[in-house]
């Protein structure tokens, strides 16, 4: 406990030193930058603004609160990055959801690392780490590789060497931004996988691309029934979705009465041995409220 209070009394203390205009650091080669760069600083959320070069543009606000809760309960536990534009003022290269965060519930000041970088180095960084994220979808992460190729001109070798992915990885990701644009959309939003996507690209045609994915989301198609499609209309140029197993009568009943009771149509899955799966579909935070008040009510 008493070694992370030490830490956490050196970022003032760094703080305090960034703020004396006699202290002014804007090169490793300045006084006192070794003490600085790259070293965890106590900043004024205030002194920093937005990365125009952040490859991501949408914050979804449900996770964003839970994460403002988590910070508010146990502080910012990974540090922001950020470059000093000047004196006392710097730019977000990676961790825009904890600034955002943050601000959301009044806190003043978050640990930062502070780099020395220009427009070309900080838009690689925050690409570079955009990338590593776990919660970005399959175009925002091809979205980041293409403008590393188009505005930092890496080959597909170098960022391989600098993502820690293989190139057919990344080579696969790039493929994804051949589909029409309403299917990059459908993938963005969640109604089809990667998976999906990596079948449909393999047909030139957008038109019947987007022919498929109607029949993907009609049919709530799988990736193998998916790719079934792509390969039957490669080979007959007809697209017919697969047949899909009618319900059981008693399944069909109680679908209808699940849906008037939700408020919502309800999917049901039932395999050959019988076994299924309900889906019940939400739109909002209050709309899932309401369905679990109707869930309670029920026991």
């Amino acid at each position: 406990m008493a070694k992370a209070t030490k830490k956490q009394a050196l970022g003032r203390g760094l703080s305090a030193l960034l703020k004396d205009p006699s202290n002014d650091i804007s090169s490793v080669q300045d006084k006192n930058a070794d003490k600085v760069i790259g070293n965890i600083v106590e900043l004024d959320l205030e002194a920093i603004d937005i990365n125009p070069f952040q490859p991501r543009t949408s914050f979804n606000e449900e996770t964003l609160r839970e994460l403002a809760s988590s910070i508010k309960e146990l502080g910012v536990i990974q540090p922001i990055t950020v470059r000093k534009l000047g004196f006392n003022k710097y730019q977000l290269v990676s961790g825009e959801r904890r600034y955002r965060a943050s601000k959301l519930i009044g806190i003043k000041t978050i640990p930062s690392y502070i780099r020395i970088a220009n427009d070309q180095e900080s838009l690689e960084m925050a690409l570079v780490e955009n990338i590593q994220r776990q919660d970005l979808d399959p175009i925002e992460i091809a979205l980041s590789y293409q403008r590393l190729i188009d505005e930092i001109q890496l080959t597909q070798e170098q960022m391989s060497e600098r993502v820690g992915k293989k190139r057919s990885t990344i080579a696969n990701y790039l493929r994804l931004l051949k589909l029409d644009p309403i299917i990059q959309t459908g993938m963005r939003d969640g109604f089809i996988s990667m998976g999906h996507g990596r079948a449909i690209i393999n047909i030139d045609d957008q038109n019947a691309q987007l022919a498929i994915y109607e029949k993907i989301i009609s049919h709530k198609l799988s990736v193998r029934e998916t790719e079934a499609l792509v390969r039957n209309y490669q080979t007959n140029s007809t697209i017919k979705a697969p047949k899909t197993q009618e319900l059981p009568k008693y399944i069909q009943k109680g679908v209808k009465e699940f849906s008037e009771y939700f408020g919502h149509k309800i999917s049901v899955k039932v395999s050959k041995d019988g076994n299924g799966k309900i889906t019940i579909p939400f739109h909002s935070e209050e709309d899932f409220n309401r369905i679990k008040k109707l869930v309670q009510s029920a026991k």
